[in-house]
């Protein structure tokens, strides 16, 4: 096997590592021991940590969670690269997504891959997070649902792969396409919830200035 190669791969092994390290699970071992799969929705990722926990344990869930994103395509993917942000860095980006939202540490039971999500397309350039934090932002604001708002963000930046003005654009396009799918998959429960009209709804920031309660 070419080194060049075999490096590539121990990159993408390591990111998936990485990615297996769950802040909701890291943090809820630290607090005692608490396995917030056990409670709420039971995932494992920052929106059931806030519900469950609170403010100051979701906070350092998403920090955790965020950060390894960020590290696998800035840190991990650029490493002896000549191209640091090219397929390699797809590649980290994928596969410490899926070691969240399947962690070899846990029983391959984690969250849905948001959060690190966001923190891989920081890696990669934080001009990215601009329409996804955006579609996330007007749809839970319209609609109440943060599931809807983390696929439409996901797609968002699939779109923002697609038109902007990214170079090298190819992997960029694969990244976003793959992790729209990837992001829609871990919410197909959210999905089969909200046509059955029992998906719980966040508190609603409506953009003329009304709120609601969650639902």
């Amino acid at each position: 096997m070419d080194d060049s190669l075999y490096m590539e791969l121990i990159k993408v092994a390591l990111s998936y590592l990485l990615g297996s390290i769950v802040g909701g699970l890291v943090v809820g071992r630290l607090r005692g021991g608490v396995d917030i799969r056990r409670l709420g929705s039971g995932n494992a990722g920052g929106t059931n940590a806030l519900r469950t926990q609170g403010k100051g344990f979701a906070f350092w869930v998403m920090l955790i969670d965020i950060g390894k994103g960020w590290l696998a395509t800035r840190v991990i993917a650029p490493f002896h690269a000549t191209q640091p942000f090219g397929w390699v860095a797809v590649a980290c980006g994928i596969a410490v997504i899926i070691g969240h939202v399947y962690p070899i540490w846990y029983g391959f039971r984690g969250g849905k891959g948001v959060a690190t999500l966001v923190g891989a397309a920081l890696g990669l350039d934080a001009w990215l997070l601009i329409p996804m934090l955006l579609t996330w932002l007007i749809v839970v604001m319209l609609f109440g649902f943060v599931g809807l708002g983390s696929m439409l963000g996901a797609l968002a930046l699939a779109v923002a792969g697609a038109v902007g003005n990214w170079e090298p654009r190819g992997p960029l396009i694969a990244f976003g396409v793959l992790t729209a799918i990837l992001i829609a998959f871990t919410h197909r429960s959210n999905i089969a919830r909200m046509r059955a009209g029992t998906e719980p709804r966040a508190m609603r920031l409506w953009l003329f200035g009304r709120r609601h309660g969650s639902g």
